[in-house]
């Protein structure tokens, strides 16, 4: 199983952007899809998940949407009101799970799959 993930670039602040991963070769229907990031000097960090519902970190909600096909082999982050503070590689992360513990979506460690990483970089 492989996670690509794309849509990353350049944008100016307030800008937007959608990021897309696909999962070769597997679907996670029944399982959870997430996005995580990593800035500059910064540890990895929760961003968005699908699973049993939508998740969100503080600092995106209601800047950021998360969603997937019904066959659960694409997910998107759509991105608005991009900030500088957002510009970090991006992580498509998969599972095949439904995590039972609501904390479970936040971290990394849960998720088995991983994509390469996408840069977003939000420009002042």
């Amino acid at each position: 199983v492989q996670l690509q993930a794309s849509g990353g670039g350049l944008v100016q602040t307030g800008g937007s952007m959608r990021l897309s991963c696909v999962a070769s070769a597997h679907t996670f229907s029944r399982g959870t899809m997430a996005w995580f990031r990593q800035g500059p000097g910064k540890e990895r960090e929760f961003v968005a998940a699908t699973g049993r519902g939508t998740y969100y970190a503080d600092s995106v909600k209601g800047r950021f949407t998360i969603s997937g096909d019904s066959a659960k082999n694409m997910v998107y982050l759509q991105m608005n009101s991009l900030k500088p503070e957002d510009t970090a590689v991006y992580y498509c992360a998969a599972d095949d799970r439904t995590f039972g513990i609501r904390q479970y979506f936040f971290q990394a460690e849960r998720y088995y799959y991983w994509g390469q990483g996408t840069l977003v970089t939000v420009s002042s």
